[in-house]
């Protein structure tokens, strides 16, 4: 375990390769899963905010749940998250591309230069996982066989989960915490 500010890091987050493959895993963490993705609660007003930009990147059937549930919603565990269409299948802003790949649309949205918030920050995390306690934020890495395919890209190009995530991590702690974490890692 790595302790960096008041976060407790897993020693697989610099262990374990990771690089997102999506020609191959088709965007299977927007639709695998028991609920939406998990939300912060700064972001359910964020959602609130940018839905009247991000509908427009979304599909019809997103729109519709969105439209009926709200921008988010509670789920079985009493957690804040998105909403998914039907029973628990996509994320309700995820979009299919031309090749079949599920898309993020307020990330879609954030890369048109329409809204400034990327996306949640548990899918920038992905794969990492925070468990929030008390006094502590717990990182691990969530394993998932849906992820084999990152695994076997990021083996092969030789890149650790935490390089993988640099942009996410530095969005959630800063980039003065992630350097520690890189100085902690690669000079101790």
């Amino acid at each position: 375990m790595i302790l960096i500010g008041n976060a407790v890091i897993s020693d697989d987050i610099k262990e374990q390769f990771f690089v997102c493959d999506l020609e191959k895993c088709k965007g299977a963490c927007c639709v695998e899963g028991d609920s939406g993705a998990p939300l912060e609660d700064n972001e359910t007003d964020i959602l609130e905010n940018i839905y009247p930009i991000v509908k427009d990147y979304i599909t019809e059937e997103g729109r519709t749940v969105i439209e009926a549930q709200g921008t988010w919603v509670i789920d079985k565990d009493g957690d804040k998250c998105t909403p998914t269409i039907g029973d628990n299948r996509e994320c309700a802003y995820a979009l299919y591309d031309n090749k079949g790949i599920l898309k993020c649309g307020i990330e879609q949205a954030y890369l048109d230069g329409k809204i400034d918030f990327k996306k949640p920050i548990s899918c920038h995390l992905y794969p990492i996982r925070i468990t929030k306690y008390d006094q502590f934020d717990a990182l691990n890495y969530d394993r998932w066989h849906i992820c084999d395919p990152a695994c076997s890209l990021g083996s092969k190009l030789g890149v650790p989960i935490y390089k993988f995530l640099k942009d996410a991590l530095v969005r959630k702690y800063g980039q003065e915490w992630y350097d520690e974490l890189v100085d902690e890692i690669e000079n101790k």
